[in-house]
């Protein structure tokens, strides 16, 4: 049955715009609107539901993965573009309590192989079928504490491993929005299972509201490399890198902000948009220091704060709630996505279709 719902949502996401689902500052109505952007409105229109039904329905698996982490207390995480990203925003999390945790893309491990004993491993892959995965999957010897989390409950990993299901089918649009919601529900539901109370996070993802993100791209207009950059939110900064870069194809890179002061501040000049994340964490003050230090040497910045502390002037903040962890990210994220997409706009006449790339990356 779950198979032929997950079809039927395929056929049905390109014409999913219903605007009560829709973040509030998400605009619709932009000229033109290429099919590509419109898939991307519609993935995000129905991921807060999806993502909801998603913690709830993953709680089964999410205890096992509980239970192997309670007794290996090591977790490697495993993915490729977004779903690595995910994993490099959870690490600091799954350190806080106690769990030796390494996000690392796949192709990496295919390469250079960290060794897998006494270790829990979450493999994600919102289609379940990126050709290093399968490459993966195919080399275990055994597949005792291997988990994963896909979008696809009939694909290969979805077959051959325990997972956390999302919602509402496989992520049809090209760049990563609705897939990334799904994945992160899919870690607050193993968050519970260890005993962390999410009700902030899980409220958090409910009022998903998308602030007005106009000033921000007006900021941006004369900016042709885009640098993101946090410390807990590292994570937050490769997913807003890789964005930018899929669907405006402008450069875009992150690192983490430590990082970004040893050499690249070189590069920095009016025509270098830097994007930076901060949260309620150790080190605002590095980050305070880092925005000044970015304006001061002629870059345009947008501020993602969710932090408290007072805004730095001559940039464009964007405020949040005060959080930290995935209550921040789930702050953030519409906005993020919204300001990926509004931006992106302004420089591509087709948004959201892709020229090189392949939603489902078969090589191996």
């Amino acid at each position: 049955m779950r198979h032929v719902l997950q079809n039927q949502a395929k056929r049905r996401v390109v014409s999913a715009l219903d605007p009560r689902f829709l973040p509030k500052g998400m605009n619709l109505n932009s000229t033109p609107t290429t099919s590509g952007r419109l898939a991307i409105e519609a993935e995000m229109a129905r991921q807060v539901p999806n993502a909801l039904a998603t913690f709830d329905s993953g709680a089964a698996v999410a205890s096992q993965i509980a239970q192997s982490l309670k007794v290996s207390k090591s977790l490697l995480m495993f993915g490729m573009g977004g779903s690595h990203a995910i994993g490099r925003a959870l690490e600091p999390i799954y350190r806080s309590l106690g769990i030796d945790a390494f996000a690392v893309p796949m192709s990496e491990q295919l390469n250079t192989s960290i060794p897998l004993h006494n270790k829990t491993l979450l493999i994600s892959s919102q289609s379940g079928e990126s050709g290093e995965i399968l490459r993966f999957l195919d080399s275990l010897p055994s597949k005792a504490n291997v988990f994963g989390i896909t979008l696809d409950a009939s694909s290969t990993v979805g077959r051959s491993i325990p997972c956390v299901v999302g919602e509402g089918g496989p992520e049809v649009a090209y760049a990563a929005t609705r897939s990334l919601t799904l994945t992160f529900a899919a870690h607050v539901a193993i968050l519970a299972a260890l005993g962390v109370d999410v009700a902030p996070t899980l409220a958090a993802l409910k009022s998903q509201c998308s602030q007005d993100v106009s000033e921000a791209v007006q900021s941006f207009k004369g900016v042709s490399t885009i640098a993101a950059t946090g410390r807990e939110l590292i994570g937050m900064a490769e997913a807003a890198a890789l964005g930018f870069s899929e669907l405006s194809r402008l450069p875009a890179f992150a690192q983490e902000s430590g990082q970004l002061r040893h050499g690249p501040m070189e590069m920095l000049d009016p025509h270098i948009g830097v994007i930076i994340f901060r949260s309620q964490e150790v080190g605002i003050e590095l980050l305070e220091g880092l925005i000044h230090a970015t304006r001061d040497a002629g870059a345009t910045v947008i501020v993602f704060d969710a932090s408290g502390a007072p805004p730095v002037s001559g940039v464009v903040t964007l405020r949040f709630p005060v959080s930290s962890g995935l209550t921040a990210v789930f702050h953030i994220l519409p906005t993020m996505q919204n300001l990926m997409l509004s931006f992106a706009a302004t420089r591509v006449a087709d948004v959201g279709t892709p020229r090189r790339s392949k939603k489902i990356t078969g090589e191996k």
